[in-house]
């Protein structure tokens, strides 16, 4: 039951010296304001780089061709070499778990020019060709009309996606582009849709900066024969993506001799590994931020818990008095215990609110700076209930440990010996 008598001994024992107390006080609110501080900061981290991919699909491989990097069967090392369409319908026929292949081609910006004409607008921007499967792997938001499909890539159409940058560039702000043509490096195309990306994984440039074509009509129109630039690919439910890439790597290095342990002519990035690896990396932060926070929070405890037994000390001569007078050992430890709670829980909670606080506050800053939502890395700095209510169990265990020691020296605290202490 609430004992007004016993808090207000609490109150007066934690007052009498309150340069003591706030210096013992300040080590436990500056380990749980750090504890807060540094995992919210883990954490504005974590959801800015998964803010970035986490619409892509984790289950998926990417593959492009570079110089070789060995010489085999006759070819010289450093030899230049594509993929090309009929890798794409082997890989379908012999690699069993795809759910989605997707080739891609990539056009290079003019040298020192632009590439993109409109009337009298010109601009420099990305080539790309895809398949309408590709949107399946790196998603993307339809602004405006429509991404390409599977009639565009049958009948070779010359139409494109352009993303908002390129609109931005290429059109006023009360202009819609959809009908519209633009020429791009010579070819004229109809503009079909205006995307905006829903990731920031970018092969060959920044999608808002790209303009998608359809794969067949970007061969046909730039004399691209049969190339691939770049395979992406897919796994079905389970089955690991890293099989199909090994699979895909070995038929693809067989089909274009290309020796076996030539790691440098064929490059790819799983991104199954790297969220793997992203996850370890994040699980490793978090266990050192708890590792720094409760030793800063318990380097503070030991302050408190010297402190009491000073307090303690002090005090030797009114224990003994509560001992004579009849005082059950279980009233003395409540209350040694007790004050140690109170001052410990007292300065956590406080050091809990400030970091609190203070992340709400740079979560606020950062919101209001990354309204537009173009390349943000750190975000939502903010801390998740369980950890919170984490921190709260840490402070009342921080607290009985703290005040444990010093009430078993009171217990040994005789009234006799302590009647006699001037």
């Amino acid at each position: 039951m609430f004992d007004i008598e016993r808090w207000n001994e609490i109150w007066n024992a934690l007052t009498k010296n309150k340069l003591r107390s706030f210096l013992t006080a300040f080590g436990v609110f500056w380990g749980i304001f750090m504890l807060i501080v540094m995992t919210g900061a883990g954490n504005g981290l974590k959801h800015g780089i998964y803010d970035g991919v986490s619409k892509f699909a984790v289950n998926s491989a990417f593959m492009w061709t570079q110089r070789t990097g060995e010489p085999y069967k006759g070819f010289k090392r450093g030899r230049f070499w594509n993929m090309n369409t009929t890798d794409i319908t082997y890989i379908e026929d012999h690699v069993q778990g795809i759910k989605y292949l997707a080739p891609k081609l990539f056009g290079w910006k003019e040298r020192g020019g632009d590439n993109t004409v409109r009337d009298n607008r010109t601009g420099a921007f990305n080539i790309a060709g895809d398949y309408p499967v590709y949107t399946k792997i790196d998603p993307v938001s339809m602004v405006k009309g429509r991404w390409i499909n599977e009639i565009d890539i049958r009948n070779k159409r010359k139409v494109c996606v352009i993303g908002e940058k390129v609109e931005e560039s290429m059109f006023d702000k009360s202009e819609n582009p959809i009908g519209k043509y633009l020429k791009v490096s010579g070819v004229y195309f109809q503009v079909i849709g205006v995307l905006k990306p829903e990731t920031r994984v970018n092969f060959n440039g920044r999608k808002e900066e790209t303009i998608f074509l359809p794969f067949t009509t970007m061969q046909q129109a730039y004399n691209y024969g049969n190339e691939v630039h770049l395979i992406a690919v897919t796994s079905k439910k389970g089955v690991s993506v890293s099989s199909l890439e090994d699979q895909i790597l070995t038929i693809i290095k067989k089909r274009h001799s290309i020796a076996p342990k030539d790691e440098q002519a064929i490059r790819s990035i799983n991104i199954e590994k790297q969220f793997q690896q992203m996850n370890g990396l994040f699980l490793g932060i978090s266990i050192l931020t708890w590792i720094v926070g409760i030793g800063t929070l318990l380097a503070g405890v030991i302050g408190v818990s010297n402190i009491m037994l000073v307090i303690v000390k002090e005090r030797t001569r009114e224990i003994g008095i509560q001992r004579a007078l009849g005082a059950t050992p279980k009233v003395i430890i409540s209350q040694i215990v007790l004050e140690s709670v109170v001052l410990t829980t007292l300065a956590g909670y406080i050091g809990l609110s400030l970091g609190v606080g203070l992340l709400e506050l740079i979560s606020n800053v950062l919101a209001k700076m990354n309204s537009g939502g173009d390349g943000v890395f750190y975000k939502d700095p903010t801390i998740d209930l369980p950890v919170a209510l984490a921190a709260l169990a840490v402070l009342i265990l921080a607290g009985l440990f703290a005040g444990s020691i010093p009430a078993k020296r009171a217990l040994q605290i005789k009234p006799i010996d302590a009647l006699r202490d001037e």
